[in-house]
């Protein structure tokens, strides 16, 4: 089980206090100790120029008694200060000096401090060299004071410190993981609430007052997410519902039919007739089904694979030309306005046009004109379908190309559209990199597609 995110704080601080507690207590013990030994060396040489002093003055073997009466008055009884004498004449001498101070002082001679071992203590030290006066001859003072108590004194500060660091990293350990319970207190009471959101009520949402500004975003994105979450279901009951009525109305219809005919005998030609009407609804239904294979393969990320580089408004006039019974019938012209040569795939492009165009015709009176504007900006190519008719108002625009969305489900010609003309329509842009639109100004209706050019892109062919 994967710790929580108080305790893994709380291991962080004591990780980070440790650290700095450690460099704190090394940088104080080092401090300590200069200063330590500054001090030995302050009393190092106070006491040895004392004792230069007194022997300079006493230059003869009479009153050299009086110097190792001072030496010795102001010799500690501990031992933690000691004095030597050492010269030529062992009569002008004081204090036995080891072998390793007197070969050190024949060799280097009066050096500056330095260290030796005395009787397994640790001894701190300078040497003075005495020029020679009256009997006495050069001779060389040393004074040493005793390290021991200053290294002893500093391995304590030493463990105290170290006790001190592990006592101060367990203290902000614990108050760390105290301080991180209180902070993440909000996430726990988000997680609580975030459980209690139930699916029977899609409308719940996280409240963002309480919480401090880095959850109120991240709430404020899950909300959002919700908010799509609640559009995607309520479009997909809306869908399901949809395509139940789309489905039952012909299915009804070819039941209905049925029944009828097997209620008594029929001609055969009768017979014919049912079969010719039941032909139409299952056409229907075949559309239908076929349409949404269509639309789940683009909302799986089908792309258009079989492009060629051609007119764009020659397609469009060839599909005019389908549609030319229609258009008698129905008492409108189209008029296609501008080019632009583009990449694309024929069979998509097409019918995306004649769903424009379709539409088009179903909400124009007779007399009217359609006009399909094509023109390029760039790389993107715009192909727009205007026809004069009844304003749509700006709610309905958004959905127009929603599937099985009608913004008058009691329009003219509905029975023969299902709906999904114009989602094909976005179907087809997308599969081709663009985009749909919709407008509705002067009493004019624009409704189109944009494609992406992509004739430079491998797998283009020319046309």
């Amino acid at each position: 089980m994967r710790a929580s995110i108080a305790t893994r704080l709380a291991v962080m601080f004591a990780v980070a206090s440790l650290g700095v507690f450690s460099l704190v207590g090394i940088g104080l013990q080092r401090v300590l100790h200069r200063e330590l030994v500054h001090h030995q060396l302050r009393e190092v040489n106070t006491r040895l120029e004392y004792a230069g002093m007194v022997v300079a003055r006493n230059e003869s073997l009479e009153r050299w008694q009086t110097v190792r009466a001072k030496l010795e008055a102001i010799t500690p009884l501990d031992g933690s200060v000691r004095f030597w004498v050492v010269g030529p004449d062992t009569r002008f001498e004081y204090g036995d000096a080891p072998s390793a101070l007197r070969e050190r002082l024949s060799t280097r001679g009066a050096t500056g401090p330095f260290e030796f071992e005395l009787q397994g203590h640790a001894m701190r030290a300078a040497s003075r060299a005495i020029a020679p006066h009256g009997e006495r001859p050069t001779v060389h003072v040393i004074t040493a004071v005793d390290s021991t108590r200053f290294n002893d004194t500093l391995n304590s500060f030493a463990g105290a410190l170290v006790a001190l660091c592990l006592a101060g990293a367990a203290l902000v350990t614990l108050l760390g993981h105290r301080i991180a319970k209180v902070g993440l207190a909000p996430v726990s009471s988000l997680s609580q609430e975030a459980q209690s959101l139930s699916p029977k009520d899609l409308s719940q949402r996280l409240r963002l007052s309480p919480l401090p500004r880095e959850l109120a975003d991240l709430v404020s994105s899950f909300n959002g997410a919700l908010d799509r979450l609640e559009r995607a279901y309520a479009q997909l009951e809306g869908f399901n519902a949809d395509v139940a009525h789309e489905l039952r109305t012909p299915l009804t219809n070819l039941i209905g039919q049925t029944q009828v005919a097997l209620a008594k005998e029929r001609t055969a030609s009768q017979l014919e007739e049912v079969l010719q009407s039941n032909l139409e609804e299952l056409d229907r239904l075949r559309a239908i089904v076929n349409d949404m294979l269509f639309l789940a393969r683009a909302d799986q990320g089908e792309k258009a694979l079989d492009r060629v580089h051609t007119s764009a408004a020659e397609e469009v006039s060839k599909t005019v030309e389908f549609f030319d019974a229609l258009l008698d019938e129905a008492g409108v012209s189209v008029r296609v306005e501008g080019d632009a040569q583009a990449s694309f795939e024929r069979s998509l492009f097409r019918r995306a046009a004649s769903n424009l165009l379709l539409n088009a015709i179903e909400h124009s009176d007779r007399g009217a004109e359609v006009v399909v504007a094509i023109t390029r900006q760039q790389a993107e190519v715009r192909v727009a379908v205007t026809n004069p008719g009844t304003p749509i108002p700006e709610q309905h625009l958004e959905r127009l190309f929603d599937r099985f969305y009608r913004v008058d489900g009691a329009r003219r010609n509905s029975r023969d559209n299902h709906g999904l003309g114009l989602s094909i329509v976005k179907a087809v842009a997308k599969m081709h990199g663009g985009a749909v639109f919709a407008m509705s100004t002067g009493g004019r209706n624009t409704v189109g597609f944009t494609l992406q050019d992509t004739a430079a892109s491998p797998g283009a062919t020319p046309a």
